[in-house]
């Protein structure tokens, strides 16, 4: 069994590329197109309504917003204007953001507390009528929609990888998104997290685990491995130095952390990606080889709890690894 395929599209493509993409996703069978927004990167909004005008099928995902930019009664106006510019087919996630990236232009003092009352305001707003809501980070004091939302149950995710935003989700969220560069071993206790947390506020356990991936699928398995070394390589060094310090324990304590520590030293010391990374590490991060063996791979983010892997192709020729992996997995 493998999860849903979904593609990732980040701020770094041009609109133009992401419809091609998001065309080819639908083409190959893929569920999802999910839109990542940075700040200082590209803006979703363009690329996904190009998309969603494009595309008939593909639900279309943001993840994620983050409230700490965008006021939960302004999520509210657009995720349900794009709900109806796209048939339906919209979903919601909403994060703290990258804080190193945030706390730039915005104060980011209650990040749980901000996604609390983002996910509370915008789903009462897209159920309709008047909405007064006192919050810690976030309130609304008798506001409505001037508009009747085309679904009062556009799917929610937060996006989540501490401890306490995980069971933040298990209690308020339709589901959660996982940060790119996790191990499957990190997700599979993420998972677990989540669903204890439902449990105990009785309500059921989240329906959608996504998590993002970069992959590389060739006919040469050893080439296409090698090609997303180079690319994951700078990656990992990246988010070593950006991410939150709950996304840097996920990426560097599970899986394989003897041999991550070391390879991070090593590459930080100049050598290159290919020499310092080997098969089972990459595996960790990322999915490469011959469409058999990304389908193989896919199969242990399922057993991890993944629902719906959004996956980004690395390197270019993007539509062409996507048509390929989608004819693998059928």
């Amino acid at each position: 069994m493998v999860p849903a395929l979904a593609l990732r599209c980040h701020g770094g493509l041009p609109p133009q590329q992401c419809v091609e993409a998001a065309v080819a996703a639908e083409r190959a069978g893929f569920s999802s197109v999910w839109f990542a927004e940075n700040p200082y990167a590209r803006g979703a909004w363009p690329a996904a309504a190009a998309c969603a005008v494009a595309t008939r099928r593909v639900r279309i995902g943001f993840g994620v917003f983050t409230p700490h930019t965008r006021h939960p009664a302004l999520m509210a106006m657009e995720i349900a204007a794009f709900d109806e510019l796209s048939e339906g087919r919209a979903v919601l996630g909403i994060g703290a953001g990258i804080p190193s990236r945030v706390q730039r232009i915005a104060r980011v003092d209650r990040p749980l507390s901000a996604v609390r009352d983002a996910v509370m305001i915008t789903r009462a707003l897209l159920h309709g009528g008047s909405v007064s809501y006192i919050g810690k980070a976030f309130s609304a004091d008798g506001v409505r929609l001037d508009f009747a939302p085309r679904r009062a149950d556009v799917p929610i995710l937060t996006a989540a990888m501490g401890e306490q935003a995980l069971r933040l989700c298990g209690t308020i969220a339709d589901g959660v998104i996982i940060s790119n560069l996790v191990p499957p071993a990190f997700t599979r206790r993420a998972v677990g997290i989540i669903r204890e947390a439902a449990a105990r506020a009785n309500r059921p356990a989240p329906r959608e685990i996504v998590q993002y991936v970069p992959y590389a699928v060739g006919d040469d398995g050893a080439e296409a491995r090698r090609r997303a070394k180079r690319s994951v390589a700078p990656m990992l060094m990246a988010y070593t130095a950006t991410a939150s310090a709950a996304t840097r324990t996920a990426m560097s304590d599970y899986g394989r952390p003897a041999e991550f520590a070391r390879a991070m030293a090593r590459l930080r010391s100049g050598e290159r990606a290919e020499d310092v990374i080997d098969d089972a590490l990459l595996a960790e991060y990322a999915i490469a080889g011959t469409p058999a063996e990304c389908v193989a791979q896919c199969a242990i983010y399922a057993e991890a709890g993944v629902t719906e892997l959004a996956v980004a192709p690395i390197g270019e020729r993007g539509a062409e690894q996507i048509a390929r992996f989608g004819a693998a997995l059928r």
